[in-house]
């Protein structure tokens, strides 16, 4: 299937002060759709044509290295829009998923800074996760365009620590974006949503 562009859930200066319409105006239309654009490139005679991105993502990885990067970080920002709203974040999660964070990550408190810390030490650019793996959740690290997906996991929430989701905003201060990220952005409800799809 080819691949497409998806429009902003929410204006561009929707999610400010945590992240710019500016941020949002590269990382979307520049950024996301080079994915989208490049990976069309590189579907073409690659024999994965008319598969869901989900299967073009764990066919291509380890044997088709530029498809793989483009259609991963096309599937990974799909879902990164849509893991942020305006004014979400903080400890109001939906009761499964805390009771599913106290049972396997030791509580919100320790979740925030284990996935903070996946963030901050993901050298270079990559993603940190929040990850359902046999049937737990875990807190993984990704380089460049990886997921989960690749791994045996199931992606329920990501955030981008590629420099160009935070440098306009945050210069280099990672750490600041990533508790920014997770005190203010996350839409839980759509790591709900994730979840019960997963289960």
């Amino acid at each position: 299937m080819a691949f497409e562009l998806p429009p902003l859930p929410y204006a561009y200066d929707a999610l400010g002060p945590y992240m710019s319409a500016e941020t949002l105006e590269y990382h979307h239309d520049k950024h996301h759709l080079a994915y989208v654009n490049n990976g069309n490139n590189l579907l073409k005679d690659s024999g994965l044509e008319g598969k869901s991105l989900e299967e073009i993502v764990k066919e291509s990885y380890g044997k088709n290295a530029g498809l793989f990067n483009n259609a991963g970080q096309h599937f990974n920002h799909i879902h990164f829009w849509k893991w942020m709203k305006p004014n979400g974040g903080g400890k109001s999660l939906p009761g499964k998923l805390q009771a599913k964070i106290d049972s396997d990550l030791g509580g919100y408190d320790k979740f925030r800074t284990d996935f903070v810390q996946a963030g901050v030490t993901q050298f270079g650019s990559g993603w940190a996760w929040l990850t359902l793996k046999d049937g737990k959740f875990v807190i993984t690290k990704t380089p460049n365009g990886e997921n989960p997906l690749v791994h045996g996991g199931v992606p329920l929430l990501g955030v981008d620590v590629w420099e160009h989701s935070y440098y306009i905003d945050y210069r280099n201060l990672r750490p600041k974006y990533l508790e920014a990220f997770v005190d203010s952005l996350i839409n839980w409800d759509y790591v709900l949503e994730l979840y019960e799809a997963a289960v």
